[in-house]
């Protein structure tokens, strides 16, 4: 028989319940950091996927918009080598270089959710480092370190303009800009 007088109240929420409650209650205090040049400053390089047909030929407009993905696999797998000597534009922002010379414009793309996020980063050479995490537009050509059209090539830029820009609506896609409405 369990009777009403054994000493304690099962009406109560158990103190354990409350020690499971902590964990998240502190997250209102220190939130973790926002995915960033903090975040993207530590993510390894990763190889840009292999393309299996060919690549479209660049509009004649210029500068010419791309993503930093774009760039990137023309830089190391077009084999007409359709970047040399063309201006292009990237948007992306800020993340100093690791060696504390130079800096990168990068994006952080996720599929699904931040655990499958990927980052790209393009090397920025002929201007000083703006702010980590300024998001810029930025106009230039491919700075030639590598062979053009190979893996070696490096995906990097000689800045001739970057213009701050407000983050993109798809900041975390690997699509060109779209503009705050």
């Amino acid at each position: 028989d369990h009777g009403t007088g054994h000493g304690h109240d099962h009406a109560a929420t158990p103190r354990i319940a409350w020690l499971l409650f902590l964990p998240a209650l502190s997250l209102l205090w220190y939130a973790p950091p926002a995915l960033g040049a903090y975040t993207a400053a530590r993510a390894g390089d990763k190889p840009v996927a292999v393309q299996k047909r060919g690549f479209a030929p660049l509009p004649a407009t210029s500068p010419v918009p791309l993503t930093l993905t774009d760039f990137t696999r023309r830089v190391q797998l077009d084999r007409s080598r359709a970047v040399q000597g063309r201006t292009v534009r990237l948007t992306g922002f800020v993340t100093p270089a690791g060696d504390g010379d130079g800096w990168y414009l990068t994006r952080i793309i996720f599929s699904c959710c931040a655990a499958d996020s990927q980052t790209v980063k393009v090397r920025m050479y002929g201007t000083q480092a703006p702010p980590a995490d300024t998001w810029l537009a930025v106009t230039g050509t491919w700075h030639p370190h590598g062979s053009l059209g190979t893996r070696r090539a490096e995906p990097a830029l000689d800045v001739r303009t970057a213009t701050p820009v407000a983050q993109p609506v798809n900041a975390f896609t690997d699509d060109l800009p779209l503009t705050p409405s």
